[in-house]
């Protein structure tokens, strides 16, 4: 029953899709990217000889955890080619070129067909599904083949199907894996009781890609100009939610710079955006040194520059804590940024949840929640830098889930 179930939801899923192309460009993107998909698979491995290491990723969060570990995996087993599969357009048409892999597709739909082909023509020496990732007919042709698989940064909560009296279906699929490296000790726990116990508590990945971002000390020129002397708050990922709360905070703090990243970067929403700002701004893609000098405030248009961004910041706001979820906040974490995000949409985000108990971070509900908290910090700076320096240290204690992972690899791959 669970498999008719799973596959019907899929079908469903999958019709929907086509749907909307006619109306979505994401959706277009989905379905034209998986056209022909075997027969450019077909060419790209026609002449390998390597072993390939398989590494799947939902989306661009999941390839930030995954991407440390790719790395890792590719230094300790140069000879090895890597395979980069996305399910999601946001994530495949940001990272389609990214260097660290061989092999960069769109996952093929779970199918029965489609898994027992993928891996007749791929053939990986080791698979690696990563957080979120567990395909029923995949993980089954996998393992038939003799495959390790193995899922890293996986966290798991009570009321998920796995733990429920009704959820066998789902349970089959995780017992299937090799080993899974979990965040924390209440999944391992979780997955314990229902008797899955290959299992390994490494931490999030993602501490192990933000420290190294952290440490490589990239300057942009244009930004220490903008910045100069100035306290500095960078904005990052932000929704028209988080805009209206931080509008009346740009206008009223003028004693601090800010960097704003919006979450969409199209010309109206960023027009509307500097429209409502009383003070002056400009966008990075108009940066000159003859005309931004009285900028208070900087706009970037432009994607994949946050990360590096938040080293300039003594405050940094994260977005997406009023909507569907927040975005990562470890990046300004990293760099001793005291974070600040929106009280809605959070509690599913350990990291979030362990700076609040910290004081490294501070859910606000409103634009004078958060002026009251940015009041208070700027009249006590050493309570600033505490709280700093909190985020900071957070960070470091929780690196070295990679080398966990790759440990494992070592010993399993001869």
């Amino acid at each position: 029953m669970g498999k008719i179930l799973y596959n019907t939801i899929l079908q469903i899923y999958r019709g929907g899709l086509y749907f909307a192309t006619f109306f979505n460009a994401k959706a277009k993107l989905f379905v034209a990217g998986r056209k022909h998909l075997f027969e450019h698979v077909a060419q790209a491995f026609r002449d390998n000889q390597s072993e390939v290491a398989w590494f799947h990723c939902a989306s661009l969060g999941e390839f930030e955890q995954g991407r440390p570990v790719m790395e890792a995996y590719k230094n300790a087993f140069p000879e090895h080619k890597i395979l980069l599969t996305f399910f999601s357009p946001s994530g495949f048409e940001v990272r389609k070129h990214y260097a660290g892999a061989d092999y960069i597709f769109y996952l093929p739909w779970d199918t029965n067909d489609n898994a027992e082909k993928w891996v007749r023509m791929v053939q990986p020496s080791i698979v690696f599904f990563v957080k979120y990732e567990f395909w029923h007919h995949y993980s089954k042709a996998i393992v038939q083949a003799g495959i390790p698989l193995v899922s890293f940064s996986a966290i798991f909560r009570p009321q998920q199907l796995y733990f429920k009296w009704y959820g066998g279906f789902n349970r089959e699929i995780l017992k299937r894996f090799t080993h899974i490296f979990v965040q924390d000790e209440g999944s391992k726990k979780l997955l314990e009781g229902i008797g899955i116990v290959q299992v390994t508590v490494a931490g999030d990945t993602r501490f192990d890609r933000v420290w190294e971002i952290a440490q490589a000390h990239h300057a942009i020129a244009a930004v220490d100009k903008f910045k100069q002397d100035k306290k500095l708050m960078v904005i990052g990922s932000s929704w028209p939610e988080d805009e209206a709360v931080l509008i009346p905070i740009i206008n009223q703090f003028t004693n601090l710079k800010f960097i704003i990243a919006p979450h969409e970067i199209h010309a109206p929403s960023l027009d509307n955006l500097q429209k409502n700002l009383t003070r002056p701004s400009g966008r990075f893609s108009q940066w000159n040194d003859k005309t931004s000098g009285a900028w208070d405030v900087l706009v970037i248009d432009n994607v994949g520059m946050l990360s590096t961004l938040y080293r300039y910041a003594s405050y940094a706001y994260i977005g997406g804590g009023f909507g569907k979820g927040l975005h990562n906040i470890l990046e300004a974490a990293t760099f001793g940024a005291l974070i600040f995000f929106g009280n809605k949409s959070y509690s599913n985000f350990k990291e979030a949840r362990d700076l609040i108990r910290l004081e490294g971070a501070f859910a606000i509900a409103d634009a004078a929640n958060l002026a009251a908290l940015l009041t208070d910090f700027e009249t006590d700076e050493q309570k600033q830098l505490k709280s700093s320096a909190i985020s900071e240290d957070y960070v470091k204690s929780n690196i070295g889930a990679t080398e966990k992972i790759i440990e494992f690899c070592r010993q399993t791959i001869k």
